[in-house]
């Protein structure tokens, strides 16, 4: 063992007996794993934030959403279905729909809604993770059940619907109650309104209150029916293999379905909410750096007053032969193990904060404003190993200012007046 090292350890274990200088190392350790935590958990909870929404959007849109120009009618949607699977590259699935806004009725209230018909196997896929109650187990939207109504203007089917949970609060509804769905026309085109009943038959919960509280699925069947569009869709929800070739295939797209169809990805859609996202990620570099900064301080100051303490000890060295140099990273090596212990420490209490969050949700956040009720989480090993690095690198830098003091140092008046 190299006597620098065999110093430092000496050093650091005498300071334990040295009240003052026992509580500036406990306070600077503290400094660097506050710090290290904090920027752990900072980069988590944003890294959660992107992820939570980006799934949250895509899954209850597409990555590319196809629609008539003017909300016209796409007839013929199966063969333009197939023409996009086989000749567009990188799909993965083309699910039509029908959809539009309509009123939607119980025994106590009414509530305007966007009720969008969807093929069952859509329906199971992106929204088996928000289902909290359903009727049946085998399927999220069942098909149609063969009731009479005594009201001849409802159809004599009746089909299950999916309403959000905040929805069904507000029209007070529960499963295996019944609704009342009221496609309104445009007045100009002289229509009386159609109705169809349906039974409550899966209740949702995604977080987003823009989701929750206005959008109500069915079957597409069902929908078609209710919009008289027989044969055509509204449009279509296409998933890629990779989202980031979505753009490209949205022109593809566009260029091979042709008039009236419309394509737009879900960054041009959400366009105002993922450039919120982007700007929620500026300011953090400036955060974690002031975060930073008040670590280096703690170590510059923790050194220098061991240096100030440690005067007497340094003559001694210099006097037996030691070189500045060697006496110098003597201070280096306690300055690296004060960022290492806080490092270490920092990011166990970053881990352990960001585990009992995930699984007790210490924290609530308004769905309104945020789209999600909980403080997302989410960890990955790059975040960890890039703050470690960081505060390693930092904590040798702010330990080489205060050592390089030693130099200044001179050895006969530190023997003559110690």
């Amino acid at each position: 063992m190299k006597y620098e090292l065999f110093i430092a350890k000496r050093f650091l274990k005498s300071n334990r007996k040295r009240g003052l200088l026992s509580f500036i190392n406990t306070f600077a350790i503290l400094g660097i794993t506050l710090g290290t935590a904090a920027l752990v958990i900072a980069l988590a909870i944003v890294g959660g934030f992107e992820k939570e929404l980006k799934e949250k959007v895509i899954g209850f849109t597409s990555h590319i959403h196809v629609t008539g120009f003017q909300n016209k009618p796409l007839p013929h949607y199966q063969e333009t279905s197939e023409k996009i699977l086989k000749q567009v590259s990188n799909v993965k699935s083309v699910s039509p729909f029908a959809a539009k806004e309509v009123l939607i009725r119980s025994k106590e209230n009414i509530e305007g809604v966007f009720l969008k018909g969807i093929e069952e196997e859509q329906a199971s896929e992106l929204l088996s993770k928000y289902v909290v109650e359903t009727s049946s187990q085998k399927s999220v939207v069942s098909s149609q059940l063969s009731v009479v109504n005594s009201n001849t203007h409802i159809s004599h089917l009746i089909s299950h619907i999916i309403l959000g949970k905040k929805l069904a609060n507000r029209l007070n509804v529960k499963l295996n109650d019944k609704v009342i769905v009221f496609d309104v026309p445009n007045i100009k085109d002289g229509i009386q309104p159609r109705a169809k009943q349906f039974v409550v038959g899966t209740i949702y919960e995604t977080g987003m209150a823009e989701y929750d509280d206005v959008i109500a699925f069915t079957d597409l069947s069902s929908a078609q029916k209710l919009f008289q569009l027989q044969n055509a869709a509204s449009g279509f929800d296409i998933m890629m293999n990779d989202v980031s070739h979505a753009d490209e295939a949205a022109k593809q797209i566009q260029k091979l379905a042709g008039y009236p169809h419309y394509a737009q990805t879900v960054f041009e859609l959400y366009h105002n909410l993922f450039s919120w996202l982007e700007l929620q990620k500026k300011p953090i570099p400036l955060i974690l750096g002031l975060i930073t900064i008040v670590a280096v301080v703690n170590i510059i100051g923790a050194l220098l007053m061991l240096i100030l303490e440690r005067t007497k000890d340094i003559g001694i060295l210099k006097s037996l032969g030691a070189s500045n140099k060697e006496i110098a990273k003597i201070f280096l090596l306690q300055g690296i193990f004060i960022g290492v212990v806080g490092m270490i420490f920092g990011n166990m209490l970053g881990l352990s904060y960001c585990l009992l969050e995930q699984k007790y949700h210490f924290f609530s956040l308004s769905a309104d404003v945020y789209f999600m009720s909980n403080v997302p989480i989410l960890l990955q090993w790059e975040n960890f190993a890039i703050v470690s690095l960081c505060v390693l690198v930092l904590s040798f830098l702010a330990s080489f200012i205060p050592s390089r003091a030693v130099s200044r140092i001179n050895i006969i008046d530190t023997l003559r007046f110690s």
